[in-house]
């Protein structure tokens, strides 16, 4: 079955996309409660993603109509870089203190990818435990669990987690690889593969800034080839949704009409 065209929607600056997603996240997730009993999210690093979790962590003071329970979320990463548990480079540190710890996500919902520091000393045996957690928690059968939201941003280039154009990542069919030599520091570190992040159930691609949209405008158009810009190739199983600003959408084609 191939994947259903990607919905393209435009907020009017950064601020009002933080929210926008945030708002849409807290109801993505209160459905598939309603559905499964507990949510699965993937999360980005950077700026807009960091905003976005700062954003949910405002809502759940806020009387709004969806409510998520966070102690039956599960939260894993899109990618991190492989650096010291308490580096500040680290996504997963981030994320914490944005949204995890006010909300109270249970510390065995909370699937990080290891650091440096850690029991593995290089990144390829991180990318595999990484894979393994990802099996252990897929149903029978099967080699990823249900990834309910997975968000990822982009960069100028076209990159999405730590895929980057023309890379050894861009080509790998594992669901989780290490990367080393990237072209933005810090260089090594640990990413879902294509096979991973398209198994989920809906792709959400953060982007802001006019510095990227040739890249968003590229990425939309069905003839770009994913290994030379990456995010062209991502795609969610039931839907994929590029969220942006204005800046970042300033190279897509007028509307017809």
């Amino acid at each position: 079955m191939s994947a259903p065209p990607p919905d393209v929607v435009v907020e009017p600056d950064a601020e009002q996309l933080a929210r926008a997603v945030a708002e849409a996240l807290v109801a993505r997730l209160a459905a598939a409660q309603a559905v499964h009993g507990t949510a699965s999210v993937v999360l980005t690093g950077g700026g807009i993603g960091t905003a976005v979790l700062e954003a949910v962590a405002g809502l759940a003071a806020e009387p709004v109509r969806e409510t998520v329970d966070w102690t039956a979320v599960h939260v894993w990463w899109g990618d991190e870089r492989f650096v010291p548990a308490d580096d500040d480079e680290r996504n997963e540190k981030a994320a914490r203190r944005a949204l995890l710890d006010a909300v109270g996500v249970p510390a065995g919902h909370v699937h990080a990818m290891p650091p440096s520091d850690g029991e593995f000393a290089v990144p390829e045996d991180a990318a595999a435990w990484y894979a393994d957690e990802l099996a252990a928690a897929a149903p029978e059968g099967r080699s990823l669990p249900r990834l309910d939201v997975l968000l990822l941003g982009m960069g100028p280039e076209g990159h999405v987690a730590s895929i980057f154009p023309d890379s050894p990542a861009v080509r790998d069919e594992r669901p989780v690889v290490a990367v080393r030599d990237c072209p933005k520091p810090p260089p090594t570190r640990v990413s879902l593969g294509f096979p991973a992040i398209n198994a989920a159930e809906e792709v959400w691609l953060l982007v802001s800034g006019e510095a990227k949209a040739p890249a968003v405008a590229a990425a939309l158009r069905e003839s770009t080839d994913p290994v030379q810009l990456p995010a062209a190739g991502v795609h969610g199983v039931r839907a994929t949704r590029w969220l942006l600003d204005r800046p970042a959408a300033g190279k897509l084609p007028a509307p017809p009409g």
